[in-house]
């Protein structure tokens, strides 16, 4: 347990980071990390870097895994399975693929026009953007593992559910003709090597770097402003622990909003340190992550608007009960 609690303090929380900046902005900045303008500094300057560091290695890792599960082979193996099965398959899935919920939309289409069912590329659709493990392990470096553990369990859940009542509710009518038209064909998968690989991986952070980095600077700088400059007051006047409307806000406040769950997580750490409930916080990152307004019109443009307004109320209503759970039980997770 020990060896356990060092290992998660230096390296995923970082600890020797954290004393490097203090040291930094107290030595050579002259700033006093516990003002408001040193502590902000700090916050920035320490979660930019980490996130940096553990984004490019947990990316790094995770493309290298996805080098062996390229679309087609994803497609043929969600192919084999039918009913629930399928659908906790496509979940999974979804976990070992960083995509946002915007760049899975065009996947969506491959699968459903490859003849998946519907249910089942909306289990991968929900789970994709919501439940990767960098996320996962971002999670863990900023709040702890039970979090980042139940997190990962209800999204799966979330996704499973959603996928499965899609699928019962016989929505097929509902995804627009042309994407049934489209051909898919039976390409014979390109054998890489490991070199292959590792080149693909060394790509894979270098363009998700290139489409996040703006939206962890912001993140992150948002999260600085919320925790040294705004009193905790205001923030628990509207989304305390104690109003019971707080996830409901979190929620819909965080639909429009279009992020990377990577620029969310500052967020939501900076509202937790403010006395915001753990669940409210997470709602607010999964309502960004899961239903960002941009992939709504995109998927608009792909199922008609009843099978739209079934998506998106059922993850909604799902965010709410999960951010209202965490709420609920949060002395198990803090």
């Amino acid at each position: 347990m020990i060896i356990f609690e060092w290992l998660n303090n230096h390296l995923l929380k970082m600890q020797w980071l954290h004393d490097l900046v203090t040291v930094l902005v107290q030595n050579i900045l002259g700033l006093d990390v516990g003002s408001r303008l040193g502590g902000s500094i700090h916050f920035f300057i320490y979660d930019v870097i980490k996130i940096f560091i553990l984004l490019s290695v947990l990316i790094f890792s995770i493309s290298y895994i996805q080098s062996y599960f390229p679309p087609e082979r994803t497609r043929q193996i969600l192919g084999k399975y039918k009913g629930t099965s399928a659908n906790i398959l496509g979940a999974l899935l979804g976990t070992v693929t960083p995509f946002c919920s915007c760049s899975s939309i065009p996947l969506f289409i491959g699968f459903t026009s490859a003849g998946l069912p519907i249910g089942v590329t909306f289990s991968f659709l929900i789970s994709s953007p919501l439940v990767d493990l960098a996320s996962v392990i971002l999670l863990a470096s900023i709040f702890n593992w039970k979090i980042a553990i139940a997190y990962v369990v209800v999204g799966l859940i979330l996704a499973v559910i959603g996928g499965t009542i899609i699928s019962k509710s016989n929505l097929e009518q509902h995804v627009e003709p042309f994407v049934y038209g489209n051909q898919v064909l039976d390409v014979e998968q390109e054998k890489l090597t490991k070199r292959d690989r590792i080149e693909f991986s060394k790509d894979q952070v270098l363009e998700i770097i290139k489409r996040v980095w703006m939206y962890i600077l912001i993140g992150v700088g948002i999260g600085a402003i919320i925790h040294n400059w705004i009193p905790q007051n205001i923030i628990s006047a509207v989304l305390g622990q104690d109003k019971w409307y707080s996830v409901l806000i979190a929620t819909i406040v965080g639909v429009p909003m279009y992020a990377d769950i990577f620029g969310t997580l500052p967020i939501a750490e900076a509202l937790v340190l403010k006395g915001v409930g753990i669940g409210t916080a997470l709602a607010f990152m999964m309502g960004v992550t899961a239903l960002s307004l941009p992939s709504i019109i995109m998927l608009k443009k792909v199922v008609k608007t009843k099978l739209l307004i079934t998506f998106v109320g059922i993850v909604t209503l799902g965010i709410i009960i999960i951010g209202y759970f965490f709420n609920l039980f949060s002395y198990l997770f803090l």
